[in-house]
């Protein structure tokens, strides 16, 4: 998922938690939406792995990458 500035809309996330896939790449340009996305999600995603890029130096921006993994059933 590459969501706008204003992270995720909300449909996006319910249907995330009501019918999870088993894997999500997140980027996100926002550190504060991409915390509070990781969050309403934590229902059905662990993060696996998570690394900021810096592809705008001397500024503010950061790129992030997460990735998400849901539980495997047993």
């Amino acid at each position: 998922m590459n969501p706008p500035r204003a992270g995720l809309d909300w449909t996006v996330t319910l249907r995330l938690r009501e019918r999870p896939v088993p894997r999500v790449a997140y980027i996100s340009c926002d550190p504060a939406t991409l915390a509070r996305d990781l969050h309403r999600l934590s229902v059905n995603y662990r993060v696996s792995a998570i690394c900021a890029f810096d592809l705008f130096p001397q500024t503010a921006h950061v790129e992030t990458v997460a990735v998400l993994e849901a539980p495997v059933a047993p």
